[in-house]
């Protein structure tokens, strides 16, 4: 019931009729080559046939639990998949930007629903300052206005 899905989101599958209990697989999504291609650069065990087995279980379940009936979203499997391949391939800490890509990066960000987290819901910024809990008669908040008229004026001439 959920064979045309699986072909929809790359991943092809036989059934050979002397082994009731035999799965063939044909063919698999690209996101997971990607993947067994990265674990092989780290010089890591393939990872590709229990990515397959695990997705293959995922979807009995849901055979099972739903009757079949449950259908349209992208398996959890997949996800997963995903989200690792986007950690792997960020900006990690301490990895040099220049200003055009620093200023391209948080451009990009601003276009994101969750900035603030990677896919995993890991935190990918820090703030340099925290100022809430600045008191407005003990010490006055920054004139953010100024500031962002500064950060614009240094973009335009440099440092």
């Amino acid at each position: 019931c959920c064979y045309k899905n699986l072909v929809d989101l790359g991943l092809e599958l036989s059934f050979p009729e002397t082994n009731s209990s035999l799965i063939l697989v044909r063919k698999v999504p690209m996101c997971f080559m990607e993947r067994e291609a990265n674990e092989l650069r780290r010089k890591r065990q393939p990872i590709t046939k229990s990515i397959v087995e695990e997705l293959i279980q995922e979807q009995i379940e849901l055979v099972q639990t739903t009757g079949g009936r449950a259908r349209g979203t992208l398996p959890l499997t997949f996800l997963k998949v995903l989200a690792s391949q986007a950690c792997h391939g960020a900006i990690k800490f301490n990895e040099h930007l220049t200003l055009e890509e620093s200023c391209g990066l948080i451009e990009a960000l601003s276009s994101c629903k969750l900035p603030f987290q990677c896919a995993h819901g890991r935190p990918s910024m820090l703030p340099l300052a925290d100022i809430d809990h600045l008191q407005q008669e003990e010490q006055p908040k920054p004139n953010l206005a100024r500031l962002r008229k500064m950060v614009r004026a240094w973009q335009l001439f440099g440092k």
